[in-house]
């Protein structure tokens, strides 16, 4: 019989032993206190977490993608992070992937044994038809979900990079893996309710892994979204905002630039910074590997 009582995360929490007779004010005020815990534990693996968002931005400067790996809550904040990025960075749905057992069906109606089998997890991921410029980051508040681990030993033997993301230090997805990030979240205020504590830290964590990997992939200037892309209403307002932003001009100027550009923020900001054609910003973005800042200061230092 599986013994999960080591864990850390399936202990009872001593601050939380008469949960059931708390005003709701006491369940709120206990609850933010421990998700005060989920942030400090997430801060003790910074250097673990730096070392993954390098991983991430290698991969998609080399064409790779980043491809998250788990079940359950973890599974879906995986799907989270990766649905979120085109939107915000401008990249395609296969550039950031989801992989979560039971299939997309599984986000929305729990299926809890698709868990229980390695070798789903290396079909699941093999389908995908991995290289060796992928990041595979398994994802699992236990630490010992079988999927993952089937996953993650597939993307090793493809030649992949890969990261364990796990709520119990010494995991077993994280003897899998070529990074171990572990923050250490402990019991949970309900008992083994891994989509708490655990499931906050581990999205702080995807957050950091991905803003950053496309800040180095050139998707970022300063702190602006600058590829995205203005396909209704509210993102091109948000695009003029963005141009208004970074270049200090009028939203006039803004939407005049943008037009210019053809859609493309980035371009457009470059444009304006440059003083120069669309056709010749797309040529410094280009020789800059599409990052804004490198492009500007080479055109004013050559």
């Amino acid at each position: 019989m599986l013994d999960l009582t080591k864990l850390g995360t399936e202990q009872r929490n001593p601050r939380t032993m008469e949960l059931d007779a708390f005003t709701p004010f006491q369940v709120a005020e206990a609850m933010n206190a421990e998700d005060a815990h989920a942030v400090e534990a997430v801060h003790a693996v910074l250097p673990q977490v730096a070392t993954a968002i390098e991983w991430a931005g290698d991969s998609l400067n080399a064409g790779g993608r980043i491809i998250y790996v788990g079940a359950g809550t973890s599974g879906r904040l995986g799907v989270l992070d990766a649905v979120e990025c085109p939107p915000t960075f401008g990249v395609s749905h296969e550039t950031v992937v989801g992989i979560i057992a039971g299939g997309e069906g599984a986000f929305v109606k729990a299926a809890e044994g698709a868990e229980d089998h390695e070798e789903a997890g290396a079909a699941d991921l093999a389908a995908k038809g991995l290289t060796p410029h992928d990041l595979v980051v398994g994802l699992a508040a236990s630490g010992r979900t079988p999927y993952v681990v089937g996953a993650l030993r597939k993307a090793r033997e493809a030649g992949c990079r890969t990261v364990a993301i796990a709520c119990n230090p010494g995991s077993r997805i994280g003897a899998e893996a070529d990074l171990a990030i572990e923050p250490a979240t402990g019991p949970e205020v309900l008992t083994g309710s891994t989509r708490l504590k655990a499931g906050t830290a581990q999205k702080l964590v995807l957050n950091m892994i991905s803003t950053g990997a496309m800040a180095r992939a050139g998707k970022v200037y300063e702190n602006l979204m600058v590829d995205v892309r203005p396909s209704n209403e509210k993102l091109r307002v948000r695009a003029q905002n963005i141009i208004m932003e970074a270049c200090g001009c009028t939203r006039d100027e803004a939407r005049a630039s943008l037009e210019a550009a053809g859609g493309h923020v980035k371009a457009a900001i470059t444009m304006r910074l440059l003083g120069c054609s669309a056709e010749e910003a797309a040529e410094a973005l280009d020789g800059a590997h599409g990052h804004v800042r490198a492009a500007v200061e080479r055109r004013r230092t050559a």
